[in-house]
């Protein structure tokens, strides 16, 4: 016998390469906002400091959902995005001029990422909601048999 059952699969992996690729892309784009021109537009650079972060959070968090505390931690930072996404978003359609110099990860409800910001913590919640805590206390065993 052995337990061959991969930790995390189908639509929990597809999140976790999405959510990586999202906290490089806010990383770097938030990293190079700083450095440039930070007098600019210094809230909206932070605001994609703050995506980055909670992108990572989110990776890490839905990676080791297996464990109770980060289980919690990954709906607490979707949370934080979701409504991130929501508020810099109609802040940014409705006082464009906060964000006038250079739009963050969030603006426009994340639409110069083609709306993956708005759309990823909404799939994330729902994974997360239907069961999404992937355990590895019990492994699955897996009964070899010949096919003689």
């Amino acid at each position: 016998m052995s337990s061959s059952r991969p930790r995390m699969t189908g639509i929990g992996r597809v999140l976790v390469v999405v959510y990586a690729i999202m906290a490089l892309a806010a990383t770097g784009r938030s990293f190079v906002q700083i450095v440039q021109d930070f007098s600019a537009a210094p809230v909206a650079y932070l605001l994609s400091a703050a995506a980055a972060v909670v992108y990572i959070l989110a990776t890490v968090a839905l990676v080791k959902s297996g464990s109770r505390a980060w289980y919690v931690l990954a709906w607490v930072a979707i949370c934080f995005e979701l409504a991130g996404v929501v508020v810099v978003g109609t802040l940014s359609l409705v006082v464009p001029e906060l964000f006038a110099h250079d739009a963050t990860v969030w603006s426009g409800f994340g639409y110069g990422y083609f709306w993956v910001p708005l759309v990823l913590p909404v799939l994330g919640l729902w994974w997360l909601a239907r069961g999404g805590r992937e355990t590895s206390a019990e492994p699955v065993l897996v009964e070899e048999r010949s096919s003689w």
